[in-house]
C-alpha cells in the first residue's frame, strides 16, 4: 500500500486520517498542534515533528491546512515537506488555496521531482468521516491515476477538471455559491422574524421550498437554533473562501458583486469576534456600520425571541 504523509489533522483532516487507517494505509502525521495528531497514534499512525519530517519516506503526500500562507509554510518553509519528497511521489493539495498558488506549488513540486495534483474537497465533515467526500482536482492523468488508491479511500466521486489549478478554480467557485446562498439565508431569516413568523413556520416553508438546497436546508437548522459552537465549516474559513473566490473572479473579469457583498457579511461576523463558530453564525453577524462583538450577541437573543412572535400577516 503506499505510504501517506498527511499534513494537518483538522476537522476533516483528521476524518481523512481516521479512514486511510481503518484501511490499512501506512500514515504519517504532522500537525501544528501536536495534541490534535498524538491522538491519533492509538489507531496506528506515525507521528512526525515537522512536514519535512513526514514526507521523507512517503509515496503520497496530502495538505488540508487552512490557507495559501498555511499551504506556502507546510510545502515550501524551513521545514517543508517538498525539501525531503521522495522524488516521483506525489504532491496533493486538498486545501482550498487560490489557483495561483496552486500552479506555484505545482511547479515548485516539478522542479523537485515530484508530482503534483491539487484536489480540495466539495464536501462537509460528515462525507469526509464516512469516506463518501467529492474532489475536485486538476493536474496529469497519469498522476491522478496513480494517485486513485488513497484517493478512492476516501472519496465516492473523484472529478478531473484539467491541469493543476483547476481543482482549486473550481472549488472557490463552488464555495463562493455556498457563501452567498448561507448569507443570503441570514437576511431572509432577519427579515422572516421581523415580519413575525414563527421558527416552525420558517422550518416548513424553507424546507418544502424551491429554496432548500442541501446548504440551506444545513445551516437553516443551526441558525434557527442558534448553534455555532461546534463548526463543521468555521466561519473564519468561509470568510476566506469569500476573498478568494471574489479575487478570482475580478481577475477572470467576472461579475462578483454578490460574492463581495456576502464576504462582507463574513467579515463583519469575524471582527465581531465569531470566526471559530460555524459559517451559519454569519446570522449574529453586526449590520454594516455597526462593528462591535456585543451588537452579534444581542442580536441571537432577539431572534430566539422574535422566531416565537406570531405572524402578523
Amino acid at each position: 500500500m503506499q505510504r501517506i504523509a498527511l499534513l494537518g489533522v483538522g476537522a476533516m483532516g483528521g476524518a481523512m486520517a481516521a479512514n486511510w487507517l481503518k484501511r490499512g494505509f501506512p500514515v504519517t502525521i504532522w500537525n501544528r498542534t501536536r495534541a490534535r495528531a498524538d491522538a491519533y497514534r492509538a489507531q496506528g499512525a506515525r507521528i512526525a515533528a515537522t512536514p519535512r519530517e513526514a514526507a521523507k519516506d512517503a509515496d503520497v503526500v496530502l495538505a488540508m491546512v487552512a490557507d495559501d500562507a498555511a499551504s506556502r509554510d507546510v510545502w515550501l518553509g524551513a521545514e517543508g515537506a517538498l525539501m525531503s519528497a521522495p522524488p516521483g511521489s506525489i504532491a496533493i493539495e486538498s486545501s482550498t488555496v487560490s489557483p495561483g498558488w496552486a500552479r506555484e506549488l505545482a511547479d515548485a513540486a516539478k522542479q523537485r521531482g515530484c508530482r503534483f495534483l491539487d484536489a480540495p474537497v466539495g464536501s462537509g465533515l460528515a462525507a469526509a468521516e464516512a469516506g463518501e467526500v467529492i474532489l475536485f482536482v486538476g493536474g496529469e492523468a497519469s498522476d491522478l491515476a496513480e494517485a486513485r488508491p488513497p484517493l478512492e479511500a476516501i472519496a465516492k466521486r473523484i472529478h478531473h477538471l484539467g491541469p493543476a489549478g483547476a481543482g482549486a478554480t473550481w472549488k472557490l467557485i463552488a464555495n463562493g455559491m455556498i457563501a452567498a446562498q448561507v448569507a443570503a439565508l441570514a437576511e431572509a431569516l432577519a427579515c422572516a422574524r421581523q415580519a413575525g413568523f414563527t421558527a416552525d413556520q420558517i422550518a416548513a416553508l424553507v424546507q418544502g421550498g424551491s429554496t432548500a438546497s442541501p446548504i440551506v436546508l444545513r445551516k437553516l437548522e443551526r441558525m434557527l437554533a442558534a448553534r455555532y459552537d461546534d463548526p463543521d465549516f468555521a466561519l473564519y474559513l468561509i470568510a476566506k473562501d469569500a476573498r478568494y473566490a471574489a479575487a478570482l473572479a475580478r481577475e477572470l473579469g467576472a461579475p462578483h458583486s454578490l460574492i463581495d457583498a456576502a464576504g462582507q457579511a463574513y467579515s463583519r461576523a469575524e471582527e465581531a469576534g465569531l470566526g471559530g463558530q460555524d459559517s451559519a453564525a454569519v446570522a449574529n453577524a453586526p449590520t454594516e456600520g455597526r462593528g462591535a462583538a456585543g451588537v452579534g450577541i444581542k442580536r441571537a437573543s432577539q431572534l430566539r425571541t422574535a422566531l416565537e412572535r406570531p405572524a402578523r400577516l
